[in-house]
């Protein structure tokens, strides 16, 4: 199981140094991925309410802001060698699909490799209109969008003629490192997502959701997947953000039902907060090494935590020989 955090750095508080001292950090206990959630402009007032909040509102602080994604990738790439960079996710249907096939080319061949675009269609309907698209195709936008992404990033020289956008002869480099392109991570719990992410994906995120509900989702997903010649397994990743309060048991849970990454939120950004956050984290980093080691002693070759009982159990016959 790797272990990831979810951030959502915003100015006034989140600056150059809190964000490397926060990447170096993170690598040091042993995370996996740092991922970033995306959004341009805030609204008072919208049609649909923010999903994450009671008050149907993203919280930010007094006079600041959500920092851009793209930008703050590069101070925790500056920051890290290891550590994955994930965002959770970009708002595709309201960007430029040229610009962002090269941004993201760019920042993971600049990383040597440490880029996962995590993708989805937004839920702010103000928000897709105020950066010049329309609300109603968002989806059928990203489904293209995310073709022309795949012919950029693998071909020398791309023609495409779409609905939303026809280019010509044009060529885009450097390549991405991951070939045969960076993965594609699909989020959202609509039918048409998890066709994307059977059409499209290296993966599914999902999002706030507990274990019963992960599954639930999971067992949709694997119908789509099936639908294509697909199953979750190598070349198909399960990622879930969990509910802020989280321990290892649930962690086991989500193990057990076939997930392969978790990425814990991180909450607030005093500093105080970040040092009790971290510590967290580093205890279920070091408890899921622990179980690294028990599979390997004892030959456990499957992808789920070891119940506590049997951890137990496995630690006093460790004793006795």
């Amino acid at each position: 199981m790797k272990i990831g955090v979810f951030a959502t750095f915003m100015s006034p508080i989140a600056n150059t140094q809190m964000i490397m001292d926060f990447g170096r950090r993170a690598e040091e206990i042993g995370l996996d991925s740092v991922w970033l959630g995306e959004h341009v402009v805030l609204f008072n007032e919208m049609e649909f309410p923010y999903p994450g909040s009671p008050d149907g509102k993203i919280p930010v602080p007094e006079g600041g802001g959500l920092l851009e994604t793209v930008a703050t990738f590069g101070v925790l790439a500056a920051a890290t060698t290891r550590l994955r960079l994930g965002t959770g996710i970009a708002l595709v249907p309201q960007r430029n699909p040229i610009y962002t096939a090269k941004e993201f080319a760019t920042l993971d061949y600049l990383t040597n490799g440490r880029i996962d675009l995590g993708i989805g269609v937004g839920w702010c309907k103000e928000e897709v209109i105020a950066c010049g698209y329309e609300w109603s195709t968002r989806g059928k936008r990203c489904d293209e969008f995310l073709e022309l992404f795949q012919k950029l990033w693998t071909e020398d020289e791309v023609s495409y003629q779409g609905r939303f956008l026809s280019v010509e002869k044009v060529r885009l480099d450097p390549k991405p490192v991951q070939k045969p392109h960076l993965p594609i991570i699909v989020g959202g719990y609509a039918d048409a997502a998890f066709c994307r992410a059977a059409r499209f994906g290296a993966g599914w995120y999902g999002f706030n959701s507990d274990p019963e509900a992960s599954l639930k989702a999971m067992n949709r997903l694997d119908g789509f997947l099936s639908e294509v010649g697909r199953e979750r397994g190598d070349d198909f990743e399960i990622i879930i953000t969990p509910p802020y309060q989280v321990n290892a048991e649930m962690i086991e849970q989500y193990a057990q039902i076939g997930v392969d990454r978790i990425v814990v939120q991180l909450g607030g950004q005093r500093p105080e907060q970040i040092d009790k956050r971290f510590a967290m984290l580093e205890s279920l980093v070091g408890e899921c090494g622990r179980q690294c080691e028990f599979r390997w002693i004892f030959g456990i070759n499957d992808n789920r935590v070891i119940p506590w009982s049997f951890q137990l159990l496995k630690r006093r016959a460790l004793l006795r020989l």
